[in-house]
């Protein structure tokens, strides 16, 4: 496939494709992780402040007399209240705020009255941090160091029910501003590293993909090449003989003769090659899920070996062959199918097995059965077949022994046939060879379960 450069400009571009795909989703959802992680910390901030504030607004409520002034309780309720002054930034107070986690984070109180004066400030106090009057229940500000606050406002009101002023709690986001940047630092930093491993996994995974379909163009290919082969013998056969004979100054009846005979041997020879091509071209739709054929016929095994048995009788003999059919089962063997191509498939390779034994060898038909089984053995004394050649013996157009199978009018297609009807039939065919010795096809297709 490397050097095939239509496949690698297609693979380039399905991984290019690819690769924009995944980055497009993975900046989608580095995004999406990013507003999430955000929003869900500012919830649970809110959260926590808005329980402090109230806290501290219910405890003010219960105290507070005279809008806008504090009492003694007001202060004994915070004792690290400090009166509104320029003082109150010199020293801070945590541990005298009423919720312990405020310990632990940067919370500020602040008391304002009905206009929004200052009047007390406690917890953490941050005197560059601007005061403001607006009484939003939410607010973002930010001191004249940049560090940012979030803070929320409720309405105080006397023990009866009057305006006092405004509650402001608010604390700082600083560390959760860190925990972001480091989040999003590590996926900024990421992001190259899983872009590179993207491509290389999408330039290795195209290619396993586009592999099954690079094999098949190449089978395309040199079954156009076997094909164009084996018509242009019997073409090349045929024009010579056309064209001698139109050299020859006279015809008389017998050379007409020889040449209407030579004709006709090499146009069967192209009918039997362009059969077999449409056969197996019917066959390779009917595995791909195309119904150009029935397979819901019940065959009875035993009539169709015995049909075949009797058809080849005569050309074993004029072979000096011995043709023998062996039935272990007694009872009707029957699989559901098509009668026409088994018939086809058993023929194919009893006729092989004739083709390639030598004179007084036998040829043997054996059908056998096993609980969920059938299987048809054609078993001959022939030449053989070497150990790496039988993977190949399946392939069209391919011949043990090109010469001998010419010489019998084969074209190769034979034992293609047979594998892809038995495919076809959800069967299996395998084959038992010694180079020398003889061969054994072995062929199993699912048998008809009886109740």
């Amino acid at each position: 496939m490397k050097r095939n450069r239509l496949f690698q400009q297609t693979r380039r571009q399905l991984a290019t494709w690819f690769v924009v795909v995944m980055i497009s989703i993975i900046i989608i959802c580095e995004i999406s992780l990013d507003r999430t992680l955000t929003r869900a910390h500012q919830l649970h901030l809110d959260r926590e402040l808005t329980s402090t504030a109230n806290t501290i607004h219910n405890g003010f409520s219960n105290v507070l007399d005279i809008p806008g002034e504090l009492n003694l309780s007001a202060i004994d309720l915070l004792p690290d209240l400090c009166p509104y002054s320029d003082r109150c930034y010199e020293t801070d107070g945590f541990e005298l705020l009423p919720v312990e986690v405020i310990y632990k984070v940067e919370y500020y109180v602040r008391l304002l009255d009905k206009e929004g004066e200052p009047i007390a400030i406690a917890g953490k106090r941050i005197k560059s941090l601007p005061i403001d009057s607006s009484n939003s229940q939410w607010l973002d500000l930010l001191d004249d160091d940049g560090y940012p606050y979030r803070q929320t406002s409720l309405e105080l009101h006397t023990k009866d029910q009057e305006v006092w002023g405004y509650l402001q709690v608010g604390r700082s986001v600083e560390e959760m501003r860190e925990y972001l940047g480091i989040v999003r630092r590590v996926l900024i930093l990421g992001f190259p590293f899983a872009a590179t491993l993207i491509g290389i996994g999408a330039w290795w995974l195209v290619g396993k993909a586009m592999m099954p379909i690079y094999l098949s163009y190449r089978q395309i290919q040199q079954f156009t090449a076997d094909a164009a082969h084996e018509l242009r013998t019997p073409l090349a056969a045929i024009r010579a003989t056309v064209e001698s004979t139109l050299m020859r100054p006279t015809l008389n009846e017998i050379s007409t003769r020889s040449t209407l005979e030579t004709i006709s041997r090499q146009n069967q020879r192209l009918s039997k090659i362009v059969s077999d091509l449409m056969i197996l071209s019917r066959l390779d739709r009917q595995l791909s899920g195309w119904n150009t054929f029935a397979l819901d016929e019940l065959v009875v095994l035993n009539d169709l070996v015995n049909d075949i048995a009797e058809e080849f009788a005569a050309l074993a003999i004029a072979n000096n062959l011995q043709l023998r059919l062996q039935n272990e089962v007694a009872q009707p063997l029957e699989v559901v199918g098509n009668s026409e191509q088994l018939y086809r498939m058993v023929s194919n390779l009893v006729i092989n097995a004739i083709n390639y034994t030598p004179a007084e060898g036998t040829v043997t038909i054996m059908l056998k059965a096993t609980r969920s089984e059938a299987a048809i053995e054609v078993r001959d004394t022939g030449i053989g077949i070497a150990k790496p050649e039988q993977k190949r013996i399946f392939n069209r157009f391919y011949r043990v022994n090109s010469d001998r199978s010419r010489q019998t009018g084969g074209s190769g297609l034979g034992l293609a046939i047979a594998m892809a009807i038995v495919q076809a039939h959800k069967g299996s065919i395998e084959v038992i060879s010694k180079l020398g010795e003889g061969s054994a096809f072995i062929v199993k297709l699912p048998r008809l379960e009886n109740d």
